[in-house]
């Protein structure tokens, strides 16, 4: 299968979510390869962007398992490499 890379930009609207985030993010190590990520506290929410380097479904299910939880918004964009 072939391998993309991108950037997944994930918004935690609710800071009870980002334990949550954290643990799908440490399952999904392998094909992490970069993350970044910034607290605005005065609208309480959290901007994480990731870059990860994989396969289509291995991306998917990372952003479908992290667009399931509640006040989690995932966006990504990839390329074919």
């Amino acid at each position: 299968m072939e391998r993309r890379i991108g950037v997944v930009a994930i918004s935690v609207l609710h800071r009870e979510s980002a334990m949550k985030v954290n643990e799908i993010l440490h399952g999904f190590a392998d094909i992490i390869r970069g993350r970044m990520g910034i607290p605005l506290k005065e609208k309480n929410i959290a901007v994480i962007s990731i870059l990860v380097d994989g396969t289509t479904d291995e991306i998917g299910a990372l952003t479908g398992q992290l667009g399931q939880i509640d006040g989690v918004k995932v966006k990504s964009l990839l390329v074919k490499v």
